[in-house]
């Protein structure tokens, strides 16, 4: 492209006014700008926004969860030999016994059911981030024999219950009596309360000493065994050697099978969002071509003139090729811009819309997470601005294509 067709193409971009004042964006193409722009910075925040709860999510349940889990089927009576072997694979980096259990907790006339994990407090802070998250008391509160329990927040406050009561949990494990089958009835005091940001975790969750909740179970060895990786995405290839190297009798599960739909379905609305809002910024892109066939209507005498002095069809074909792309350049680097700002402080930018309008965007009862979290990544913004860009040379080229066979003869025939 020659500095004559560019210079052309800048200056049939804009329209002058009968008046002489500074030259100014027809209204069309000024519509299509801002249509590209305010698609790319609404695919710019959505994506960085999605990427940002992946990442949340994955780190919240990651830190009550484990990278890798060791089921024995009833249960493990050698966890430490398991556990040895599992810490001979390269990657692993701790591993942490547990005990795991269902069962009722009671207070002050209210029930609610949970989940109860029996820890050894010194190991479970190797293999998980709970013991950072402790808004009461510690892990190592929990002291075998004394029958401690730490709750979650949700759990604590819908039970009434504070650190030093009492809280009574009943098992489904019966005991036989002469009376018929009771259940397992056993009273905790609270020794701690902690607070993930996850609903499911800080309402449903229960921690107890390993040794306690083996005698409440009654289970001869350990429900199964936590690891932790230096890696958390090398979790599926570790899985599958550490099945490989253990019995059959044991069950390997990694963190991309335990949650595996709370990612899935993540994942498959981050496409499902960048697919629509790339619809978004072609309809916007191809208003261009309204602009730019008015355009070329408008300026038929000028190119059948420039047709005259020697210009070639490829000319003609580039000069308004260069006037349709500079709105979608203009278009997308106003929106990359404003998305990449908006992304970047989208913690200030969303809590000020709920104060203002007195709302909550996010329930954590339902979405698992209260705040609206944001990753901006690079390679979202270079494809989202690549895209931008190839729709809008896309939309010149019918319009640019037209220019080029108009016929000279013919346009200046009533001039």
């Amino acid at each position: 492209m020659s500095p004559y067709e560019l210079a052309v193409g800048l200056r049939y971009t804009r329209s002058r006014k009968g008046s002489g004042r500074n030259t100014f964006i027809s209204f069309i193409a000024l519509i299509s700008m801002a249509g590209i722009a305010l698609g790319v910075a609404a695919l710019i925040v959505v994506l960085s926004v999605m990427n940002g709860f992946q990442q949340e999510l994955r780190t919240r349940i990651l830190s009550v969860a484990s990278h890798i889990e060791i089921r024995g089927l009833p249960d493990l009576a050698d966890w430490q030999a398991v556990a040895k072997s599992a810490r001979a694979q390269s990657g692993v980096i701790a591993a942490a016994p547990f005990v795991m259990g269902q069962g009722m907790l009671s207070a002050f006339d209210v029930n609610r059911g949970v989940i109860v994990r029996g820890v050894d407090p010194a190991l479970e802070d190797t293999v998980a981030d709970i013991g950072k998250a402790m808004r009461q008391g510690s892990l190592a509160d929990l002291k075998p024999g004394e029958f401690g329990i730490v709750l979650g927040a949700e759990l604590a406050r819908a039970l009434g219950l504070r650190v030093g009561e009492s809280v009574v949990l009943i098992t489904p494990q019966g005991t036989v009596t002469p009376a018929g089958t009771l259940p397992r009835v056993r009273s905790f005091r609270v020794v701690g309360i902690f607070e993930i940001g996850m609903y499911e975790f800080d309402s449903g969750l229960a921690l107890t000493h390993l040794e306690d909740a083996r005698r409440l179970y009654r289970v001869e060895g350990v429900s199964g065994v936590r690891l932790k990786l230096d890696d958390l995405f090398a979790a599926p290839a570790v899985a599958r050697r550490i099945a490989q190297a253990l019995p059959a009798a044991v069950e390997v599960r990694d963190w991309t099978q335990s949650h595996a739909n709370f990612f899935r379905a993540v994942a498959i609305e981050k496409r499902v969002m960048f697919v629509i809002l790339t619809l978004i910024v072609a309809v916007a892109a191809f208003n261009i071509v309204s602009a730019q066939v008015m355009v070329v209507t408008d300026k038929q005498a000028d190119i059948a003139i420039l047709r005259t002095l020697g210009a070639s069809p490829a000319s003609i074909l580039a000069i308004f090729v260069v006037q349709g792309a500079l709105i979608g350049v203009i278009g997308t680097l106003i929106g990359v811009a404003g998305g990449i700002v908006l992304a970047a402080n989208i913690d200030v930018v969303v809590p000020a819309i709920e104060r203002a309008l007195s709302i909550q965007f996010l329930d954590k009862s339902v979405y698992y997470i209260s705040e609206l979290p944001s990753q901006l990544l690079k390679g979202d913004v270079f494809t989202i601005a690549g895209i931008a860009l190839a729709l809008a040379l896309v939309a010149t080229l019918y319009p640019a294509w037209k220019a080029a066979r108009v016929n000279p003869a013919a346009a200046l025939r009533y001039e």
